[in-house]
């Protein structure tokens, strides 16, 4: 086992920490389709700071994982970055009362026409907590079939493409930068981590 490889037993309990600062007032300075944004002004220290940032409903993705270790990808067109990007099955948390891993049962069905038979979180992230506060959870589904029926879809999602793409060649994809989508990455070297933890 090598040095990097041990673990540092004073790190185990590293964590993000709560904080919560006065705010002074909070505003919905555009109202979007999808989400608003709001400008805060927030006390810190001995002064004050405003900021800007989306406000985001939160959201699930998933990494689909079948018997042969081979994650599903899904490829569509998105506008900010005008490229069609690699990404995981994923979407908002945008039912009233809906449980993250039901959303995700919902997404994967809604983007990928299939159901898997187990799930367990994998991991959660805030994706940019300098422009939004998105929190997204991403589960590994495993056990995969076909669902019942197939879902129509529109816009951009009308010519996703599906792929069955090794996991190993998918996290060598993101480490060489030729997949840059920030859950898709977080979700297959999470992925691959979990799987080399379970030997």
């Amino acid at each position: 086992m090598s040095e990097s490889d041990e673990r540092m037993p004073e790190f185990d309990d590293l964590r993000d920490e709560p904080f919560d600062p006065e705010v002074l007032s909070s505003e919905v300075a555009f109202e979007g389709v999808v989400w608003n944004v709001r400008d805060d002004r927030v006390r810190y220290g001995d002064g004050e700071i405003r900021r800007q940032y989306v406000a985001h409903t939160g959201a699930v993705a998933i990494l689909a994982l079948d018997d042969d270790g081979r994650v599903l990808l899904i490829q569509q067109y998105r506008h900010p970055i005008r490229h069609r990007d690699w990404e995981l099955p994923a979407g908002l948390l945008d039912v009233a009362g809906e449980e993250p891993v039901m959303a995700a049962q919902r997404e994967l069905a809604e983007e990928a026409d299939l159901v898997a038979t187990h799930w367990e979180p994998l991991v959660s992230s805030w994706t940019t907590p300098g422009g939004n506060d998105e929190e997204i959870h991403i589960f590994l589904a495993t056990g995969i079939s076909a669902a019942d029926s197939a879902h129509a879809r529109e816009d951009e999602e009308a010519d996703i493409r599906v792929e069955w793409v090794p996991l190993d060649a998918a996290v060598r994809a993101v480490l060489e930068g030729r997949m840059r989508n920030g859950i898709l990455s977080i979700g297959v070297l999470a992925a691959a981590q979990r799987l080399r933890d379970r030997g």
